[in-house]
């Protein structure tokens, strides 16, 4: 690196011209590691219509239930209380008609 006053050979990092003594200006050095941009906030509203999915097919229910558990609670809750009714219904159901 040279000085740009006296055009003097300086060493990497200085921050003044040991001939002159100019003061060199500072390079901000790109840092290896870009940061990670920030978390986009999930939407959990619980929506009813997972609810209504649960009741029909209590097995996506249950998946439903199993994968949203720690990321979507509301909706989570929602699909399990759905598969559970199903589950129960279809039991009800299988039950009254085999007598």
């Amino acid at each position: 690196m040279n000085c740009p006053q006296c055009g003097a050979a300086i060493a990497d990092g200085a921050t003044f011209c040991p001939s002159c003594g100019a003061a060199m200006p500072v390079v901000q050095q790109p840092t290896p590691y870009a940061q990670a941009p920030a978390p986009v906030p999930v939407q959990d509203k619980g929506s009813i219509g997972w609810g209504i999915l649960g009741f029909l097919i209590p097995l996506v229910g249950l998946i439903l239930f199993l994968v949203w558990r720690n990321k979507k609670p509301n909706s989570a809750r929602v699909a399990g209380i759905g598969a559970i009714i199903g589950f129960v219904v279809n039991l009800v159901i299988t039950f009254v008609s085999g007598s």
